[in-house]
């Protein structure tokens, strides 16, 4: 029987590609679950970059700043957000909601 690879392993091999990044982020943002998005801004950093250090360094943040910023209990600045974004070559995008998400307008 062959060995098995970790999970972890291969998460962040399969995150090394852009755009397999970039769904990971959009559906952990579409859960609505912050710390989840936050958790997934740090394994894309990871991925591509090999960690906080070359993230800070790239954004030009405070190191501990952003450990704080993307920690459970961070609550990250949309400045903060837009430089990482940028520094893993990606950007904040605005869509319409599913019609199916939404509320409808109320008129009076």
């Amino acid at each position: 029987m062959r060995a098995s690879r970790p999970f972890r392993n291969t998460q962040l091999k399969q995150l090394e590609d852009p755009a397999s990044a970039a769904l990971y982020l959009e559906e952990a943002l579409a859960a609505g679950n912050t710390d989840a998005f936050k958790l997934a801004l740090r394994n894309v950093a990871e991925a591509q970059l090999g960690g906080m250090s070359a993230l800070s360094r790239d954004t030009e943040l405070n190191r501990e700043a952003l450990y704080r910023s993307l920690s459970e209990e961070g609550n990250p600045t949309l400045e903060t957000l837009t430089r990482v974004l940028r520094a893993l070559g990606l950007r904040i995008s605005i869509a319409v909601e599913s019609m199916a998400v939404r509320k409808p307008k109320v008129t009076p």
